[in-house]
């Protein structure tokens, strides 16, 4: 698997199958055809149509439509169609920067395919002039993406936090980083993507941050969420990115930004710019409105 099959690989989108999901004529998501039909069964909720799923007209606040859309997803969770749940209220809006209209469950953005958002720290040690990327392998009891490797520190954007917040709080759950530590992660921009994945549409950007971590510093987990620790060289990460689907596949984005942004995968390679343009594919698709 190539640098760029990893990048491909989080552009796989269909615009036929979908329906858009829509709030007050407004769409903020998207719902898979073949099982929109299942949507219409609640039809104090949703109203579906050939055209469109909409969200019931009746419901006009925040609180109504909390309570109505939950009451529905937990009978669909009940029926088998939503997997993982969490228990993780995440915010569903027009835009990232947008009052949230409600609230839904976590394992139910992508049914929806309404728009996700993550944070995601990329742990680095200089040692002697040479970098070296911390990585973390993820629990075989994750819902999503069991055993892959990841960033060392990753984590959805629930409602109720801001960002900064979570970063230092997933820090210090996923790796014992230390508050005065984390908070030196530098923002250093997003990555963004449209795909179609076995738990739905995945239509989601991540806030990527660059934290340089002592070299004597030593990751442990606290919630359960990581097996183990590793402590890279760069080539060991290039090797394992194009040798192998290791990787979670949206880690591996991240991992990818992070290589093109520290120079380590330059321009004389003949796929960089299909690669770099292929880390915000989202905007490319959205553009469009597909």
């Amino acid at each position: 698997m190539s640098l760029l099959d990893r990048v491909r690989e989080c552009a796989r989108f269909q615009p036929g199958r979908y329906l858009p999901f829509r709030v007050d004529g407004v769409r903020l998501g998207r719902i898979e055809r073949g099982i929109a039909g299942r949507f219409g069964r609640f039809k104090d909720v949703f109203r579906v149509t050939n055209d469109a799923v909409d969200l019931a007209p009746g419901l006009s606040g925040f609180d109504d439509r909390t309570r109505a859309v939950a009451g529905a997803l937990v009978s669909l969770r009940d029926e088998g169609l939503i997997s993982g749940w969490r228990d993780e209220a995440y915010p569903v809006a027009a835009a990232f920067s947008s009052p949230p209209l409600f609230v839904v469950e976590r394992a139910a953005v992508p049914l929806l395919g309404v728009k996700g958002y993550g944070v995601h720290v990329n742990g680095y040690v200089v040692d002697g002039g040479t970098v070296k990327l911390w990585v973390g392998r993820r629990s075989l009891s994750k819902p999503t993406g069991p055993g892959k490797l990841d960033q060392v520190v990753a984590g959805g954007q629930p409602a109720g936090i801001s960002i900064a917040d979570n970063l230092i709080k997933e820090c210090a759950e996923e790796a014992a980083i230390p508050e005065a530590i984390a908070a030196t992660a530098v923002p250093v921009g997003t990555v963004s993507y449209l795909t179609e994945r076995p738990e739905g549409l995945r239509d989601d950007v991540l806030f990527d941050y660059d934290l340089e971590l002592p070299p004597d510093f030593q990751p442990v987990n606290a919630d359960g969420e990581v097996a183990a620790f590793y402590l890279w060289p760069i080539e060991q990460v290039i090797e394992t990115l194009e040798g192998s689907d290791e990787f979670k596949f949206n880690s591996g984005l991240v991992v990818i930004d992070f290589l093109v942004r520290r120079g380590f995968i330059g321009p004389d390679r003949p796929d960089y710019v299909d690669i770099v343009e292929g880390l915000h594919i989202r905007e490319a698709v959205a553009a469009g409105d597909w």
